[in-house]
């Protein structure tokens, strides 16, 4: 039982990293060997899958689950988070241009402090003494790997305005940050296909906008075929895969467990492209793999839990369900502790927070 959990939370992770290989992969050979640099073309097309998938979905069903309803309610908020989320995968994509890949890799990390904060300030996480062990570990296998890059000399990007790349990572990292945790609150006590569908319609919106604005020229240049095609199809495939499938993740696990997963991705595309490119290999990069997940497990061994005060205790209930006539009993614990595996409520003392 424990086992399995802890090995199916690490599985479940280890799934969106290799979609993120797949994001990473397509999009490489797109602007290397077709010279098709279209990052916000390739995010528009994402946003519509979502739209046509998620959106409809909502559009169709009846009473407060609405797609009216929802917008009534807190439109300005999803209109934010659209635009967070837009802004997130496009900062760190143009942050390529200006620093190399192993800046990017490294300063990327910086997501996980920004989840953690968010983390124990909005959804009242608290962490346990192992869990900064995990992360600590995770964020040296991550280190390990940037070393490997220097040795075997794999430096590839420009490094002329190195700062603003930098910058333009830690920018884009941060609101990833906001965007996981938010994603996190919205899924454990609203929906995924709430928040799925709210992205879809926001975040086609306004990268259509940016799109008409900043990439039409770029996508007149590209040479259409069936090549290229395949490749814009298999990037769609792979990050609305991510998207969809990542508030289950988050749902299972957390938004920093999900975030700790993710520091593999680098590794999967390196090791693909050892075969694809001829890297050079350096054992250090196994090492590396071995770390993070050695750093994930210890994460993963043990609950979090939430601190429990009385005046944020509402907020954390399902606000669909009765709010009033519920006994204090087991069956209302899961909308408000919420655990790294699942709901091991019983396990565990709650240590109340005053």
């Amino acid at each position: 039982g424990r086992d399995m959990d802890l090995l199916l939370s690490v599985a479940l992770g280890q799934v969106l990293s290799l979609l993120i290989c797949g994001i990473g992969l397509t999009s490489k050979y797109l602007s290397e060997d077709f010279h098709a640099n279209t990052p916000v073309f390739q995010s528009f097309l994402n946003y519509i899958l979502l739209f046509l998938v998620y959106t409809t979905t909502l559009a169709v069903r009846q009473g407060e689950e609405n797609l009216l309803a929802i917008l009534k309610r807190r439109w300005w908020k999803y209109m934010i988070l659209g635009i967070i989320d837009i802004e997130a995968n496009y900062l760190v994509v143009k942050a390529y241009q200006y620093t190399t890949l192993t800046s990017v890799q490294l300063l990327d990390c910086f997501v996980i402090p920004v989840v953690i904060l968010l983390s124990w300030f909005f959804l009242l996480v608290r962490y346990k003494a192992v869990h900064f062990i995990g992360i600590v570990v995770c964020i040296l296998g991550m280190g390990c790997m940037a070393g490997a890059d220097v040795l075997v000399g794999r430096q590839q990007g420009a490094g002329e305005n190195k700062l603003i790349g930098d910058l333009l990572v830690l920018g884009g990292a941060t609101l990833y940050g906001i965007s996981n945790v938010c994603e996190e609150y919205i899924v454990r006590n609203l929906s995924r296909v709430e928040f799925l569908g709210m992205i879809g319609l926001f975040g086609s919106f306004f990268s259509g906008i940016q799109l008409a604005i900043m990439e039409h020229k770029e996508l007149l240049k590209v040479p259409w075929d069936w090549q290229i095609g395949l490749l814009y199809v298999g990037f769609s495939a792979c990050m609305f895969g991510l998207y969809s499938f990542m508030p289950v993740v988050i749902k299972k696990t957390s938004a920093t467990a999900v975030n700790l997963s993710l520091l593999t991705a680098d590794l999967y595309s390196l090791f693909c492209g050892l075969f694809l490119f001829h890297y050079k290999f350096s054992g250090l990069y196994l090492l590396s793999f071995f770390t993070i997940l050695v750093g994930l497990m210890l994460y993963s061994s043990t609950s979090t839990y939430v601190a429990q005060d009385p005046r944020v205790y509402k907020q954390f209930r399902n606000p669909s369900g009765p709010v009033v006539d519920l006994p204090a009993t087991n069956q209302m614990e899961p909308s408000v502790t919420y655990t790294s595996l699942g709901q091991e409520t019983e396990e565990e003392p709650h240590v109340r927070v005053a």
